[in-house]
């Protein structure tokens, strides 16, 4: 017997609880504009509890992948299923999504656009009411509801524009470079709420070109780049795998001493340090040991690769 997201096994006189994990499969996909392929053969996972970043620079295909999961437009190819089933009517009242572009009535009041789109996701006008009051509190906009939008600065806009995404309580929220107009102060606290989500069990897929804010959000990325997958997989495995020799120096002394060098594959000099990759073959204490007679050296430690610079070698490598 299978009862909302729980299956109950009945074996003799006891009874146990498996928990059914409710995820976002989307498999196989593809999407072809006549000649032109903007996304080919992506397949990912996405659990609840879980943060999945869909990564990559513009154009590489990840509004076109949100868009076919939303049913905005029609994949080529391709199978998205939540909860074990095809994405359906039922399906839109649980996603919420937060497009990079605004989509706000800008000459209507912030209150009315509120409980217009809250009503659009089964609230009633009085529901829809109070919790966009309780959201115009938390992200400190309650002064303002009852400016037209138009008003509001474009880091308010969007503030009220992620109120839409998250007013009817979805499972699954799908986040569109969600930071976009916000300053540091309200990145941190939109930061926060997303984070909180997670405690409650949500699904979120957060699509961004910006790598260190993924790196801080997501614990499964997929890279991709022209449609296609560079790489995928948990964050932690995808460092360990590129990671070991990336080393950050501080030294007094001619840079071109570790430049010319010829193990050296990378060197990016800095205002306040260096960072260096080493050919894998060598070991960073032979590096250390090599440089340490040439160069007053104050600080040398090897470092996790950051995704931008994965990305960059991953992308090198797939050409």
């Amino acid at each position: 017997m299978f009862f909302a997201s729980r299956w109950f096994i009945f074996e003799s006189v006891n009874i146990h609880f498996i928990h059914f994990i409710i995820m976002l499969i989307v498999k196989n996909l593809s999407k072809n504009f006549n000649t032109i392929t903007a996304v080919n053969d992506l397949s990912f996972e996405v659990q609840e509890g879980k943060i999945f970043g869909l990564l990559g620079p513009n154009g590489a295909g990840k509004t076109t992948t949100i868009r076919m999961i939303l049913n905005i437009i029609k994949p080529t190819t391709g199978e998205i299923t939540f909860s074990g089933k095809l994405i359906n009517e039922n399906f839109f009242n649980m996603v919420g999504y937060l497009p990079e572009e605004r989509g706000l009535y800008k000459k209507s009041r912030v209150v009315d656009v509120l409980i217009y789109f809250g009503r659009l996701k089964n609230l009633s006008k009085s529901h829809a009411f109070n919790e966009g009051i309780k959201w115009l509190k938390s992200l400190s906009l309650l002064e303002f509801k009852d400016k037209k939008i138009q008003e509001l600065s474009k880091g308010n806009q969007q503030k009220v524009q992620f109120i839409l995404s998250v007013i009817h309580n979805p499972k699954l929220l799908i986040l569109d470079e969600p930071f976009g107009g916000l300053d540091p102060i309200n990145q941190q606290v939109v930061k926060e709420l997303i984070l909180s989500f997670i405690d409650e069990g949500k699904i979120i897929l957060l699509s961004t070109h910006y790598m260190d804010t993924a790196e801080k959000l997501c614990s499964d990325i997929l890279l991709m780049d022209k449609g296609r997958t560079i790489l995928k997989g948990s964050l932690s495995e995808i460092k360990q795998k590129f990671g070991g020799n990336y080393i950050r120096i501080q030294f007094k002394g001619n840079p071109e001493l570790i430049r010319s060098i010829p193990f050296i594959k990378e060197f990016e000099q800095y205002n306040n340090y260096s960072e260096v990759q080493i050919d894998e073959r060598v070991k960073p204490h032979e590096f250390l040991r090599l440089i340490s007679s040439d160069l007053e050296i104050s600080h040398f430690s090897v470092i996790e690769p950051t995704l931008d610079r994965i990305f960059i070698d991953a992308v090198k490598k797939s050409t």
